[in-house]
Order: structure tokens, then C-alpha cells, then sequence
């Protein structure tokens, strides 16, 4: 594991225990999970790639549009969600019939593989990348070495 990499995971860890709080981000205090991916963003370049706007719970599952991962297209670089590391970002689809809606930051991959997130109810947790977990991992990316 790069420099980098270690870098992304303790930012992750270091996030562990904020609450959950829908569209925030700010550690400590509240965030959701891609407020978590932001806050890391943050910590790495300094400033968010894009204003956020305003989302629902649903993350526009009614209209079926992936909104989520397009924003990741946009500012992630994507690869292929079999080759999985530390420090990757991996996107979740919760419902086979649903759009992609949760993210992850990898914490450990072998024998205990793990991820950090931020999960209603509980907040930022890093928990076992079991294969309920697993199955629902749609799209694997990886933060850019400079900001886009």
C-alpha cells in the first residue's frame, strides 16, 4: 500500500463515530456517505470538485437516474470492480431493481477484507466486507493522485 493509500484510510477512519446525518458533511458533528467521500475529497485537495445539490433519501430512484455514480464518473477514476484495493471507493446498489445509492471507502481487503461508511442508525462505522456487502457492489473507483 502507497502512501496515498494510507493517506485515504486513516482520512476515512479518522470519521469513525460521526453520527449519521442525511446530506451533511462535516466530521464529528453529521454526515451520510457520500458526505464521508467528500469530507476524505476534502482532506486530500482542499476543496470539493462540485457544488452538491440537494438529494433526497431516494437518490432519484422514482426516475431511475444514477446519479450518484455519474458524479463519481466525473471526479473518480473507475476500474474494474473485480481488482479491488485499499483506499478504493465502491458504490452499492441496496435493491437489484434500484438505482446506486451508497458508498464505501475500502479499509482492508484479504482475509478480513473491510470498509468504511457511513450507515443510517449507526453513522461511520467500518465494517466486515461481507458477501451480503459484496454482491451489492456495482462500481469500484479510485481518488484521483491530483484533484479534476
Amino acid at each position: 500500500m502507497n502512501g496515498f493509500q494510507s493517506q485515504i484510510i486513516s482520512e476515512a477512519r479518522s470519521w469513525i463515530g460521526t453520527p449519521y446525518v442525511h446530506q451533511s458533511a462535516i466530521k464529528g458533528a453529521g454526515t451520510d456517505c457520500l458526505g464521508l467521500i467528500r469530507g476524505v475529497w476534502l482532506a486530500l485537495y482542499g476543496a470539493e470538485p462540485e457544488a452538491v445539490p440537494a438529494y433526497s433519501m431516494d437518490w432519484s430512484e422514482p426516475q431511475g437516474e444514477e446519479r450518484l455514480w455519474e458524479a463519481a464518473l466525473r471526479h473518480l477514476a473507475e476500474k474494474p470492480v473485480q481488482e479491488e484495493a485499499r483506499a478504493d471507493v465502491v458504490l452499492f446498489r441496496m435493491r437489484s431493481n434500484g438505482v446506486a445509492k451508497h458508498l464505501g471507502v475500502i479499509g482492508e481487503v484479504g482475509d478480513r477484507p473491510s470498509f468504511i461508511h457511513a450507515y443510517s442508525q449507526y453513522g461511520v462505522v467500518e465494517s466486515p466486507l461481507s458477501f451480503p456487502w459484496r454482491r451489492r457492489i456495482v462500481a469500484r473507483f479510485t481518488f484521483p493522485e491530483e484533484a479534476t
